[in-house]
């Protein structure tokens, strides 16, 4: 075992663990800052790794992670994060107040018509 991998033992058992914690049970925007530094942990984790066994292929991984991490990061903020309670009901408020005005300018314009 050479330093690459020792520090590469080091940060898997150090660093990623409460990353994972923090996304598996914080609230949605703790989540999405564990999601990032996780993604920054394991690419240095990847690199670390392919410099202790010399293998190139490591590095091309710690590569496609860091370029698809942010896409990650976008996904998860726009599928996986939460909404609040209150957005909710004011979205179902402004949708019913918006169905009420429909109906009153389609009865407006037919009055207009008619007239």
């Amino acid at each position: 075992m050479n330093a690459w991998l020792a520090a590469a033992a080091v940060l898997s058992t150090l660093a990623v663990p409460p990353c994972v914690w923090v996304v598996g049970r914080g609230p949605a925007q703790e989540r999405l800052a564990g999601l990032d530094l996780a993604t920054a942990f394991v690419t240095v984790l990847f690199l670390l790794t392919a410099q202790g066994v010399g293998r190139s292929s490591y590095s091309d991984l710690a590569l496609v992670l860091a370029v698809l991490g942010p896409a990650g990061t976008l996904v998860f903020a726009r599928f996986l994060g939460g909404r609040s309670i209150d957005a909710d009901a004011a979205d179902v408020s402004s949708d019913s107040n918006s169905d009420t005005d429909t109906g009153s300018d389609s009865d407006d314009t037919g009055r207009r018509g008619e007239a």
